[in-house]
């Protein structure tokens, strides 16, 4: 499948990410956790995160490791390419959605918008160094906050990748929202030049 990347498809992109070892995915995991730990404020919030599926970066480590101040919640994906966000604690229990991702069995009422969110974290295929972004062509982040293109953080929205899935560039769509920063094994991205979380 062609993408807006150009010269690349989607299958080239995901084959790429699977390549790395999984000694490679821990460490980087490993890396990227302590470097979004580090940056989280001591104030607190809503940090969402994902359930890792096809070679995207695993997150548990961070989740471990997240302070009290912060509450770790997973998308739950609705009709018209939405998200909100449920609060959820290693043990809480899941249902597959209909892409066969797990999320929390939770009463819709009791999740959270996508303006409650303070950080978070999106896997992704390919990023920029300006804060493109280029996902599974659900459009779910993009359609969840678009309210991110009228107004500063909060959330900030940080990319979750691997050094290689930078590209030169993207195709510009007119409902894409950009990212802040990009965190991967070699480091932080900072795409808006905004500093820390």
């Amino acid at each position: 499948t062609p993408t807006r990347a150009s010269g690349v498809s989607s299958s080239q992109l995901i084959a790429e990410r699977n390549k790395i070892e999984p000694a490679a995915r821990m460490a980087a995991a490993e890396t990227v956790a302590a470097d979004i730990l580090h940056r989280l404020p001591p104030s607190g919030g809503y940090l969402a995160g994902y359930w890792a599926t096809a070679g995207e970066r695993p997150l548990h480590i961070l989740q471990l490791r997240l302070p009290s101040e912060w509450v770790w919640c997973l998308p739950v994906v609705r009709p018209e390419r939405q998200l909100l966000f449920a609060p959820w604690r290693s043990g809480d229990p899941l249902a597959s959605n209909r892409y066969g991702i797990p999320e929390p069995e939770i009463e819709l009422g009791s999740c959270l918008s996508p303006e409650a969110m303070t950080v978070v974290l999106l896997p992704l295929l390919a990023f920029t160094r300006q804060g493109q972004r280029l996902g599974m062509g659900g459009g779910y982040y993009d359609s969840s906050f678009a309210f991110r293109k009228q107004r500063p953080a909060p959330p900030r929205l940080i990319g979750i990748g691997y050094t290689c899935q930078e590209i030169a560039g993207l195709d510009n769509q007119s409902w894409d929202v950009p990212l802040d920063a990009v965190a991967t094994e070699c480091g932080w991205i900072d795409c808006r030049q905004q500093g820390s979380l």
